[in-house]
């Protein structure tokens, strides 16, 4: 009876973690009517990661980050620069000039791409679950966008999240080749890679922008966004993954572009057609099939 309650409990918690990371795409939205894209997404990252700082600073972790090899120092450093620096800017500069609908289905095409290349850089081959779920992903890409009718920034903000979830791909091999070796912990991981990432998107966001005048309010969606929706849904997504099923958390999170879409409705405004809602679902469940493997589990 108590590992049913505390399944229930994880779902709920895994609920309400793609929750906040859906309010995500909206408040990122709000944001950038004041602060520019990349030098928004450093100064989130940056926040969330001074978050983790009171954590880190334990002995046995200090103590871990003192005998990290030159080799691990490089693959921690490539991952911040390509997942936070390349990816989340991406990601900011893509919702600058898209809607963030389109930008949610285009992340979505990362377990393809992630598939595709673990079958040369990991020997990992797709099962045939997976094949059917990257066929479906693509008629439903090919419905949302047909016919194509694209304004100047459109195209432009589709090349920018075609390049991002391409360098969210990669950053998912690098981390996996990381993790699958279990010789650093998931919080040094992070912590690394986050800030190296961040220090390098505010580098060069202040280098291209300057330092922006940022309200009081916009400073408060900066802090929910890295404090909230990073810093404490991560931790929250990693304790419910001791609990869920590899199934159950691809379905979990597969309803985000259901939840980003309304809420993309109800505070910006952005409608979905027919047409439009019938590809995004069936790409969702694609995607989500992408990422089952045989007896459920992820890789």
């Amino acid at each position: 009876m108590k590992t049913k309650y505390t399944h229930i409990i994880s779902i709920f918690q895994a609920l309400l973690v793609t929750f906040l990371w859906s309010t995500s795409f909206i408040i990122i939205k709000w944001g950038l009517i004041e602060i520019p894209p990349i030098t928004y997404a450093g100064l989130r990252y940056f926040i969330a990661f001074l978050c983790f700082i009171p954590f880190i600073f334990r002995k046995k972790y200090i103590a871990e980050i003192k005998q990290l090899k030159p080799f691990q120092w490089k693959k921690l450093i490539l991952l911040g620069f390509v997942f936070y620096t390349f990816t989340q800017g991406a990601q900011f500069l893509g919702l600058s000039l898209l809607p963030s609908v389109t930008v949610s289905l285009m992340l979505n095409f990362t377990p393809i791409i992630v598939a595709i290349m673990a079958i040369f850089l990991l020997s990992e081959k797709p099962t045939t679950i997976q094949w059917i779920g990257s066929s479906l992903f693509i008629v439903g890409i090919i419905t949302y966008f047909l016919p194509i009718s694209l304004i100047a920034n459109q195209a432009i903000g589709l090349l920018v999240m075609l390049i991002g979830v391409l360098a969210n791909a990669i950053s998912a091999i690098i981390g996996r080749d990381i993790n699958r070796n279990k010789d650093i912990s998931p919080l040094v991981i992070t912590f690394i890679s986050m800030g190296v990432g961040a220090i390098i998107l505010i580098i060069i966001g202040f280098s291209m922008n300057g330092i922006p005048e940022i309200s009081f309010k916009t400073w408060g969606f900066l802090l929910w966004l890295a404090v909230i929706n990073t810093a404490f849904a991560f931790t929250l997504w990693n304790l419910t993954l001791r609990t869920l099923t590899a199934m159950e958390s691809s379905i979990i999170n597969g309803t985000m572009l259901i939840q980003i879409a309304i809420l993309a409705w109800y505070f910006l405004d952005e409608t979905i057609t027919f047409k439009e809602g019938i590809g995004m679902s069936i790409a969702a469940f694609g995607a989500v099939l992408v990422q089952i493997k045989k007896r459920g589990n992820f890789k």
